[in-house]
């Protein structure tokens, strides 16, 4: 099958974690432990979130004296892309000895005149408390909100219209290498009059964009890995509970946050109307067992999973597919 994981930002450095490289690489191989056995029977696009590690490098290119100007966020973003895909790179190769893994740095393209560039609302960077926060924020004209106990920096985050580069995964894929790519959502970037692509200042969340990925590569399934073990109905209640299955109208109408479960319920949400195919959100840790009906929440367009890469259908539907086919309609 076709898979495209996404891989949070917080996996890749946990909440309170220093931003040292020695403690992201430790995660990293982490992470990939838990992602090469679904290389070994699939085929593999990996993305990944940048929010604190874009964070680091913004704080950092406004405090050095020797830049007139700080590195815009296109920049910065081409810069994790780069960092986080060679330590992906690497762990991957090391986990997967003969098999090709490439790491590419890919643009997605957004609309210029979308509105998310006047309401900010993409966390990125370290959390911290409000009276420091809004101290940043004066100082070097952040905007900032609150994120659960702490605050942190916003920036504008557009729609994702388009993976510039697909073709080139797709290429990729088809020779059998683990792609790495879409690292914090692509370097945004906007066609302008002149018909040249230019970047723009913002981060575009990587769980969409994953979605527009996977939806262009024809993949059978997207997994959206995070730090929580899957969505939670009336959270913050005392009636909370875990949401098994779903389907994408059911799991929008709990109201998710839209600073940080929103975009992952909208991403697997999208791309099951979509495609028709399977969604998965949940812990990094519990991939395999996602697929396997086992954990987090499965999105289904009927919401009803038998436990592997397929939604279940009645057995009569002209449509059904077995699992010995090898590509789903529209290949």
């Amino acid at each position: 099958m076709r898979l495209v994981v996404a891989l949070g930002g917080n996996a890749l450095l946990e909440r309170g974690q220093r931003p040292d490289a020695e403690v992201q690489e430790g995660n990293v191989r982490r992470a990939v432990a838990a992602l090469a056995p679904l290389a070994h029977r699939h085929e593999l696009v990996l993305t990944h979130g940048n929010g604190p590690q874009v964070g680091v490098l913004a704080l950092q290119s406004a405090s050095d004296p020797e830049l007139s100007t700080p590195y815009p966020f296109d920049v910065l973003g081409a810069q994790t892309q780069g960092m986080i895909g060679y330590w992906l790179l690497q762990a991957m190769q090391n986990a997967l000895p003969g098999r090709q893994v490439a790491a590419i740095i890919n643009q997605t393209l957004v609309e210029a005149d979308d509105p998310a560039f006047d309401d900010p609302s993409k966390f990125v960077g370290q959390s911290y408390d409000e009276e420091t926060a809004r101290e940043l924020a004066s100082q070097r004209g952040w905007t900032v909100k609150q994120d659960g106990a702490g605050w942190r920096r916003v920036v504008g985050s557009p729609r994702p219209q388009r993976v510039v580069e697909t073709r080139l995964i797709r290429s990729l894929l088809e020779t059998g290498a683990v792609v790495i790519c879409a690292g914090g959502g692509g370097v945004p970037v906007v066609r302008g009059a002149d018909g040249l692509l230019h970047g723009v200042e913002a981060v575009v969340d990587k769980d969409l964009t994953s979605a527009v990925l996977a939806e262009a590569l024809d993949a059978d399934a997207l997994l959206v890995l995070t730090d929580v073990p899957h969505v939670v109905r009336g959270f913050g209640t005392p009636d909370a509970e875990p949401v098994r299955v779903s389907t994408p109208a059911a799991l929008r109408a709990l109201g998710a946050p839209a600073g940080s479960m929103g975009p992952k319920v909208e991403a697997v949400s999208r791309f099951v109307e979509l495609t028709g195919g399977v969604a998965g959100i949940g812990a990094l840790a519990d991939a395999e067992r996602i697929l396997d009906g086992a954990a987090g929440t499965v999105v289904t367009p009927n919401g009803r999973y038998e436990g592997s890469l397929r939604p279940a259908v009645p057995a009569d539907d002209p449509l059904r597919l077995t699992r010995g086919e090898q590509r789903p309609l529209g290949r």
